[in-house]
């Protein structure tokens, strides 16, 4: 890895706060001094950009916003949706076992049903969002999205001149609050990114499994490119899937002609993503980041991006 993206491995995971995310900004615009600064939406995101999206011909993004350190990691089991579905059910049960306590004490005090109705729904919400907007930040995001960031930034270093001027490289705020950054940079761009591919780098340093989430757009335009770019090797184990069989929710999801691009392991459930939002969020494969960045470049090749 470049000198820069050690640099952020060391001094840079936590970026949650908004103290926290102007020292990244700033680091990132001494670093990059084309870079800047689209604000806007609610609440305020601050997405960095490099290079013209409006003209570019291929848009790489990763989110640069981290969790709050959870109890608990966000389990993702892309190919498996019933048992995805199952653990979400699963880790809001302490939700609402709080949210009930909260109505039975409302009980003692009244009878009725629908003040307790709105305080169990109050409480169990309040205590849900709270833990995961407001809790403290996660120590630890060497995966969820460090990784991202940082294939984007070798990416950055590497490719040549001549193959930067027909790019865009996007760093996305507030992923984690719900995809916010993507979505107000996807109204601020409409017209051209309603045809650009859009390859997102979400989770990618642990797993030697790379899944490739394609929309069907992006898929119909530039899958053969795709599977001839990204092949086993190295290490790696290369899936490719569509985005409507496949559970995978990151930015690519507000962008028509998008490919999503995460790490996976392999287990009796298939593939599966855990530790993130955890401190045990500490694992980074450089042999995954050499493999999308040697990958990403054939694949520009293909596409006549030289």
């Amino acid at each position: 890895m470049t000198e820069i993206s050690r640099e952020i491995l060391d001094k840079y995971q936590i970026r949650k706060t908004g103290p926290q995310k102007s020292a990244f900004i700033a680091f990132m615009k001494e670093k990059y001094p084309h870079l800047r600064v689209e604000s806007g939406g609610f609440p305020r995101s601050r997405n960095l950009v490099v290079g013209d999206p409006d003209r570019a011909k291929v848009i790489f993004c990763a989110h640069y916003d981290t969790c709050a350190a959870l109890p608990f990691p966000n389990l993702i089991m892309p190919k498996n949706i019933p048992l995805s579905l199952l653990y979400a059910v699963l880790i809001c049960i302490p939700f609402l076992a709080l949210g009930g306590a909260a109505a039975a004490l409302v009980s003692l005090l009244t009878e009725s049903a629908a003040v307790q109705y709105w305080t169990f729904l109050g409480v169990y919400f309040a205590s849900f969002f709270a833990l995961l907007l407001f809790g403290r930040p996660n120590r630890h995001t060497v995966n969820d999205n460090t990784s991202g960031v940082i294939v984007l930034c070798e990416l950055m270093e590497i490719l040549p001149p001549s193959v930067r001027a027909q790019v865009a490289f996007v760093f996305f705020d507030h992923e984690e609050n719900g995809l916010i950054g993507s979505s107000y940079f996807r109204k601020a761009h409409k017209k051209p990114t309603a045809h650009i591919p859009v390859i997102n780098f979400d989770c990618v340093s642990d797993g030697e499994h790379m899944l490739l989430v394609q929309s069907k757009p992006f898929l119909k335009q530039y899958g053969d490119a795709l599977r001839e770019a990204f092949t086993d090797g190295d290490g790696i184990i290369v899936h490719h899937e569509k985005s409507s069989t496949t559970f995978y929710p990151s930015d690519q999801g507000n962008f028509p002609v998008s490919l999503g691009v995460t790490a996976m392991k392999r287990g009796r459930c298939g593939l599966y993503l855990d530790r993130i939002h955890t401190a045990r969020d500490t694992v980074m494969r450089e042999e995954n980041i050499d493999y999308l960045i040697a990958a990403t470049a054939k694949f520009l090749a293909a596409r006549d991006i030289q």
